[in-house]
């Protein structure tokens, strides 16, 4: 089954220096229907102003995945790491037992446009850690990358969770398929541009609720960037 979520349905918040799309409550957006998905808890796409950002807060007990599209997000935390996040790169950090961390946007012109995604974890008050790793564009082109998941296999960020997360771009006469577990549930999030899944059409901003599928076939790409989580149920 394919439930089809329009772009413009999530909620959105608008704070002058965040303007922040949320695919499932979060914060003052509240929606019953939308409290996760699986054990996806949060897909919030936040675009941060010129020399502003995230002030030092905490998180325990979760999985917390940047993606970050233009610009570039400038990341700090209690455990001694301090990043610079660009286009292409993976970000993961397991808070586990606690951490605090800030995210800024330190350029004076540039306009930072991240994808920031919590999936809750299948071990809890671990030891909070970090890690980063860059995808090339040609190893998501035309094809489903993985970039994260559980063993961190294939070059993609370990993650402490029942769950893969995978990036692709298409275009053109570009496919792929990717076998599911018609038992577990999955999330398709497209980026930009436009792209058809299982016969479905989806635009920029747009997401499929997927469950009770073997199969996932991907067509019709028109200057398209997705992720695609394969999850528990």
């Amino acid at each position: 089954m394919l439930s089809l979520r329009k772009s413009q349905e999530r909620g959105y918040a608008d704070h002058g220096w965040l303007k922040s799309f949320h695919s499932f409550s979060f914060a003052g957006y509240h929606d019953p229907q939308f409290m996760g998905w699986g054990n996806l808890r949060v897909i919030n796409e936040d675009r941060v102003a010129p020399g502003m950002g995230f002030g030092k807060h905490g998180h325990r007990n979760m999985e917390i995945i940047s993606y970050v599209l233009s610009g570039e997000l400038a990341h700090q935390d209690s455990m001694g790491n301090v990043k610079g996040i660009p286009p292409g790169d993976v970000q993961r950090m397991s808070a586990g037992s606690g951490v605090t961390h800030s995210e800024f946007n330190h350029a004076k012109d540039q306009t930072t446009h991240f994808l920031q995604i919590w999936i809750e974890p299948n071990v809890l008050e671990i030891d909070p850690s970090y890690e980063q790793k860059t995808i090339p564009l040609s190893d998501k082109q035309g094809k489903l990358r993985l970039v994260a998941s559980p063993q961190g296999d294939n070059g993609a960020v370990k993650i402490h969770a029942d769950a893969k997360m995978y990036a692709g771009l298409f275009d053109g006469s570009e496919s792929a398929e990717l076998m599911l577990d018609p038992k577990r549930k999955a999330y398709v999030h497209l980026i930009r541009g436009s792209l058809t899944i299982n016969g479905q059409t989806l635009s920029t901003g747009d997401a499929l609720l997927v469950e009770n599928e073997s199969k996932l076939q991907i067509s019709n790409g028109k200057d398209a960037e997705v992720l695609v989580f394969d999850l528990s149920h």
